[in-house]
């Protein structure tokens, strides 16, 4: 079924607006899941959490990219979890260490008299990203927003691990520099 579709039954909040996103989507937000907490039953609740998220946000929001809508919610509710887990001292996955990869980049006071500076870091963020080269810019997002571990970048790539970790490195590094010359870090 297209995503149009898809989305046309969660707007008329049709019963088999689940089902089918199940059925397109449900092994690429698992991954998404499973990626961030190293746990399949903690995807699965993540996953389920997602529907339900989509189903309620459905009606504000006609999304353009329906699996880029899907994974954005589906990560957030897997690092939500992975911080509660974190939290009881229970856990760690792939994200604690590509979220710790990260730490030296990028502030991290999350309080809420820094929503603004958030969100001029996010757009400095994505304006980065975009004037990355295409496999650098991959590489990246995979590792940082779907938090995929290095091995299997370099198994999809078609590359050596040590140059995904190379380009992670150099990339993290201009990063650094990047929000140092704008002023956010």
């Amino acid at each position: 079924m297209e995503d149009s579709a898809i989305v046309e039954l969660y707007w008329q909040r049709a019963d088999e607006a689940i089902p089918e996103t199940e059925r397109k989507y449900g092994r690429y937000c698992r991954r998404i899941a499973y990626n961030i907490t190293a746990s399949r039953e903690d995807a699965e609740e993540c996953v389920n959490d997602t529907w339900l998220g989509a189903w309620n946000a459905m009606p504000d929001k006609r999304p353009s990219i329906l699996s880029t809508f899907l994974g954005y919610i589906t990560r957030n509710f897997a690092l939500n979890r992975l911080e509660a887990r974190r939290s009881a001292k229970r856990g760690g996955g792939e994200a604690a260490l590509a979220l710790d990869e990260l730490e030296d980049c990028i502030p991290s006071d999350a309080s809420p008299e820094r929503r603004l500076e958030q969100k001029e870091l996010e757009a400095a963020i994505d304006a980065f990203v975009s004037g990355l080269p295409e496999t650098e810019r991959r590489i990246f997002i995979a590792r940082y927003w779907f938090l995929i571990p290095v091995q299997e970048i370099a198994d999809r790539l078609g590359c050596t691990q040590s140059k995904v970790k190379t380009s992670l490195f150099r990339t993290r590094n201009k990063l650094r520099v990047y929000l140092q010359e704008e002023e956010l870090c």
